[in-house]
């Protein structure tokens, strides 16, 4: 019984043999043999703007805490928070005890002075009872014109009093005010510019220089660009972060923005040639950072590691050693490829 079957197996192989003309079907080669379709485009390098962004704070372009050299009591305080002064302003009038009494000591002074420097031209007193007297004149006219100064907070820029930390009548210790860490009678800032500190890498170091436009932005003014200028680099890089800080100011003439909002910082360092894909063109290995894309070579597939730059719109850099002009990068149909598969360019004509 097993010789019949045996027999009957072999019969049917030779004549399935015979049928197919003595060749064999192996669908699993066919298939690898099968070229991907696939569409493609010439890589070509484009001029673009090495732009780099930034968040950052927004702040008073000068502020200023004003105080007394030494304690005392306030007098006058004749501004409140938001109140707009001018430079010179008189803003706070501390106690004028001491100032006046020195200014009646500087009056006698002068008045002794006078009468010894016409005894002095006759020679009526000796050189050096003429000088001790000057000497104390002089001493006493500079002292009358610190107590003037400290006895009369004037405002050294036109602002806004942001703070008043004290009221009329009360006493000045010379503490800080535990709201801004500093001794204070009132605060004072220009808000009709202000400025940015940016921390920067410090590879765009040779690239930042003094008086290069800057754009803010907020999400305050979605549809709105502020621009501004470059006015101070610092000239040390911390050799932690391995960056420098730059001050830009902001014109805001129109009273938009406001010290302590947050804001993104936009520079335009240099125009540079740079390769730019569809971004739909390039690929990120899962599980990881790494991005890869694949240039058609020969009717095969090559992947190429890609590092991604910067993003406009629908379009994103490259960089790579092994990608030049003239490449066939594949832009369609890449995701169902492998390294050296092979693959066939169709055109939209097909």
């Amino acid at each position: 019984m097993k010789r019949i079957i045996n027999t009957g197996l072999t019969l049917a192989v030779i004549f399935t043999f015979a049928c197919t003309g003595g060749k064999t079907t192996d669908v699993a080669s066919e298939n690898d043999e099968r070229a991907e379709p696939v569409r493609t485009m010439k890589l070509d390098n484009q001029i673009i703007a090495r732009t780099v962004e930034y968040t950052a704070t927004l702040l008073a372009y000068e502020e200023i805490h004003l105080v007394p050299v030494s304690p005392g009591r306030i007098e006058d305080i004749r501004v409140e928070v938001g109140s707009r002064v001018r430079a010179g302003e008189l803003l706070v009038q501390m106690d004028r005890t001491q100032l006046q009494q020195a200014e009646i000591q500087l009056k006698t002074l002068e008045t002794d002075f006078k009468r010894l420097d016409t005894l002095q031209k006759v020679g009526s007193i000796p050189q050096q009872q003429y000088d001790q007297m000057k000497s104390q004149l002089e001493i006493t006219h500079s002292n009358v014109e610190f107590l003037k100064s400290n006895t009369q907070l004037k405002a050294p820029f036109s602002g806004v009093i942001s703070g008043k930390y004290f009221e009329s009548g009360e006493m000045y210790s010379g503490a800080p005010v535990p709201s801004i860490g500093k001794a204070a009678i009132v605060s004072l800032v220009q808000i009709d510019r202000l400025k940015v500190l940016v921390s920067i890498s410090e590879k765009y170091f040779p690239l930042i220089k003094t008086g290069m436009e800057a754009s803010l932005s907020s999400d305050i003014y979605p549809d709105r660009t502020f621009k501004g200028k470059i006015f101070n680099i610092y000239p040390t890089i911390d050799a932690v972060t391995r960056s420098f800080n730059i001050e830009i100011a902001i014109d805001n003439s129109e009273g938009l923005l406001r010290p302590g909002m947050f804001s993104r910082v936009s520079l335009d360092l240099d125009r540079v040639e740079a390769m730019l894909l569809p971004a739909i063109a390039v690929l990120k290995l899962q599980g990881s950072n790494d991005r890869y894309l694949f240039t058609e070579v020969n009717g095969q597939a090559k992947r190429i590691s890609v590092v991604v730059g910067q993003r406009f719109n629908d379009q994103i850099e490259v960089i790579s050693d092994e990608l030049k002009r003239g490449d066939n990068i594949i832009v369609s149909g890449q995701a169902r490829l492998l390294d050296g598969m092979k693959v066939e360019v169709i055109t939209d004509n097909q």
